[in-house]
């Protein structure tokens, strides 16, 4: 580990660990239904198994990973009915952020929200799943934090975060990179107007498009 990732490490070791789980699952380096084996990660990330058990139990509570008796933890996998649900579900409470997000949006929010635009098609242009999966949530999360609602981004990021491994392998067609940034685009140019309901509507369909593509893998 360099020095400078050491300075960033978070205050405890469990904190560490749980990050550095959380953001192998949710980038898709640890794929749904993968073993996670517990030494090898103990090794790679210089630390004890009591913090990584530590860390798997969060993760656990989470949704993230699931227990099999005698055979350990295995990053989880959601069924079609569970798809739909977290989809149906992010879409009641993001469209009350996003109407709460336009009504609060200053032109400093549209600038931090055409710099992580930038950034997915820097990504989608280079084919580099991880980090458009990365700046996608940064674009949408951006949106979400101008509501002024902390407590109701942190359900809808709890949601992402069980669907967020399915969403790099949508990312890994080109065909999938392409709308999403045409879809951003639609969405930035409704915040640009101010226009709540079309910005709702454009983030339906970009919900939708996900779910028709993930769909056939689930239910595979």
């Amino acid at each position: 580990m360099s020095p400078d990732e050491a300075r960033r490490r978070p205050p405890t070791a469990q904190q560490f660990v749980l990050a550095e789980l959380r953001r192998a699952i949710t980038t898709g380096r640890l794929r749904p239904g993968a073993p996670i084996r517990q030494d090898a990660l103990a090794e790679e990330l210089q630390v004890s198994r009591v913090p990584l058990r530590e860390a798997l139990k969060t993760l656990q509570g989470e949704g993230l990973v699931t227990y099999e008796a005698h055979r350990g933890y295995f990053v989880e996998t959601l069924s079609l009915d569970d798809l739909r649900e977290v989809y149906r579900i992010r879409e009641l409470l993001e469209e009350e952020a996003v109407r709460r997000a336009v009504a609060r949006l200053t032109d400093l929010d549209l600038a931090r929200l055409v710099a992580a635009q930038d950034e997915v098609e820097r990504a989608a242009g280079a084919g580099d799943v991880p980090a458009m999966t990365a700046a996608n949530r940064t674009f949408h999360m951006t949106l979400f934090e101008c509501a002024g609602m902390p407590r109701l981004v942190r359900l809808i990021r709890t949601l992402w975060d069980t669907t967020d491994a399915y969403r790099s392998v949508y990312y890994g067609d080109a065909g999938n990179r392409e709308r999403v940034v045409k879809e951003h685009r639609a969405t930035l140019d409704a915040l640009r107007r101010r226009a709540a309901d079309e910005a709702v509507a454009t983030l339906n369909v970009h919900r939708d498009h996900a779910v028709a593509e993930l769909e056939p893998l689930l239910d595979a």
